[in-house]
């Protein structure tokens, strides 16, 4: 069984061998291995986690995904989605972002990014009702998509 919960600061330094491990396949794709995710220090996920929203899912105790988010100036940002290698495909990234969501009530308009060639990634988001609203060259081998999803309609 899988559970959704908040993460406890005790959780960073799992919550980041997880990143590390979960965004290989994103810095392959773009073979470029200096993508954030992998750089992030454990001090800099601390002085994130005091302003944001972590949560975790886990399987019998083990930190299997993770995401994150703040609302900024009304908006809410869903960031660093993951899901270990092994548990993917399983509707894991999706309850992760729902859940994450479900943090915010109040808040209308949510965003994320991903990569341009990170195909599954782009279809998991827009399944969630997310899509498209900008295209931002990160270097030149990765262009960020910027979703969005609009709950004021």
């Amino acid at each position: 069984m899988f559970l959704i919960e908040a993460a406890l600061i005790s959780d960073l330094a799992e919550i980041l061998a997880l990143q590390k491990l979960a965004f290989q396949t994103e810095a392959e794709r773009y073979q470029d291995y200096g993508i954030a995710p992998l750089k992030q220090t454990r001090e800099e996920l601390q002085t994130e986690f005091h302003r944001k929203v972590f949560l975790k899912i886990t399987r019998d105790r083990q930190i299997i995904g993770s995401v994150r988010g703040a609302v900024e100036d009304g908006v809410g940002w869903v960031e660093r989605v993951m899901v270990h290698p092994d548990y993917r495909c399983q509707g894991l990234g999706a309850e992760l972002v729902k859940a994450l969501e479900a943090k915010f009530p109040e808040t209308r308009i949510f965003r994320l990014g991903t990569g341009e060639k990170s195909a599954g990634n782009i279809r998991l988001y827009q399944k969630l009702g997310y899509v498209i609203v900008e295209r931002k060259p990160m270097n030149e081998k990765v262009v960020f998509c910027i979703m969005e999803k609009n709950l004021t309609g």
